[in-house]
């Protein structure tokens, strides 16, 4: 098992990539900014434009279909802990680390309504609806509301089946969306927004996330994703000016397991204790010790734990929220619950740097 490593929330992440650009645009922001030597690499803009490549770590950049990509990468930064979507969408949303928005895990325990969430789909682990209100799961006021009391607008550009989603009405409060259906159509819309001086836009492209997830790092529908992905970045390249500064990023990378390195445990563990978390750092409330016997897994019990979700003020829910320890599969081994996907080739958010390091890109 890799060491355990704390994303280095006070220069060097996600979160303060967002800090940095807040802070271009309107002169303040709630998180510390980029470290000196990551802040060079983002050019002073009237606009920005902050490309997510779901699923892209920086270890995926040598492959020859990320030419593009490869090029702009000025830096590694960290993604935040666990290195999943909606923890890093989530610090993306509100400028904060996740001890302080609360969204802790991708499978998120809520006391409020006692039960693990689906926080992509907002419903249960077996996809009942529950009673949530979105507007209200993230702190406020937002990045986008932020932006808004200074007269920055904020736009959101992403896949057109996403609008008015529950996890859509939880992240971008505040900012407009704008709905695409094509990479060709992701860059129109894209330019478009960049096109008034004084925004923020975002533009969300999931392909390479998808596919790794699907088939793997070696499959034909993971090149054509970074295919797609490249292309998306050059042409934002060449049409939008100079005066428009354009970032891309991701929120965590991949790896791949084996079938034969699929830990599935049995139905009865989920007894006597609530299994929650990733697939690569299966959260516990209850008895982690016994569970970890036997396992290709190694059992952290939270008082052993460093401030992997950030430093405080904590989110309210924060204590409820966090596990009683960590059931952190080794390299290249998932553990599944009952309720977990485990047909699938691509896993994050365990400790291999491949799923914590992500770019940094730069026209």
């Amino acid at each position: 098992m890799n060491d355990i490593v704390v994303p280095d929330y006070e220069g060097g992440s996600l979160v303060n990539l967002v800090a940095e650009v807040e802070h271009r645009l309107t002169g303040k922001s709630v998180s510390s900014r980029l470290s000196p030597d990551l802040e060079t690499h983002i050019p002073d803009a009237e606009t920005y434009v902050l490309v997510l490549f779901d699923g892209l770590g920086s270890h995926q950049l040598n492959h020859p279909a990320a030419a593009a990509l490869s090029t702009a990468s000025r830096a590694t930064i960290d993604a935040p802990f666990p290195y999943t979507t909606t923890v890093s969408l989530a610090s993306i949303a509100t400028g904060l680390p996740p001890s302080q928005h609360g969204v802790l895990a991708y499978h998120l325990w809520m006391e409020e309504v006692k039960v693990v969430v689906n926080t992509i789909h907002m419903t249960t682990l077996w996809g009942a609806r529950l009673d949530l209100d979105y507007a209200a799961i993230l702190p406020e006021p937002n990045l986008w509301e932020r932006l808004g009391s200074h007269g920055i607008g904020g736009v959101t550009v992403q896949p057109g089946h996403f609008d008015r989603t529950p996890l859509t009405r939880t992240l971008y409060r505040g900012a407009e969306f704008q709905p695409y259906w094509s990479p060709a159509e992701a860059v129109e819309r894209t330019v478009r927004a960049a096109s008034e001086p004084g925004r923020l836009v975002m533009l969300y492209v999931p392909d390479i996330d998808v596919a790794a997830h699907i088939g793997g790092q070696t499959s034909n529908e993971y090149t054509n994703a970074l295919l797609v992905a490249n292309t998306i970045w050059g042409d934002l390249t060449e049409r939008l000016p100079e005066t428009v500064g354009l970032i891309g990023t991701s929120d965590h990378g991949h790896v791949d397991i084996d079938e034969d390195h699929k830990i599935r445990l049995p139905d009865a563990a989920g007894n006597d204790r609530i299994l929650y978390g990733v697939d690569r750092a299966m959260f516990v409330k209850g008895d982690g010790v016994s569970l970890a016997e036997g396992l290709e897994a190694t059992w952290i019990p939270a008082a052993e734990l460093p401030d992997l979700w950030g430093p405080g003020p904590h989110h309210a829910a924060f204590d409820e929220r966090r596990p009683d320890g960590i059931l952190f599969a080794h390299d290249t081994y998932a553990v599944f619950h009952k309720h977990a996907n485990d047909r699938l080739v691509g896993y994050h958010g365990g400790l291999m740097p491949q799923e914590r390091e992500i770019p940094l890109l730069v026209r």
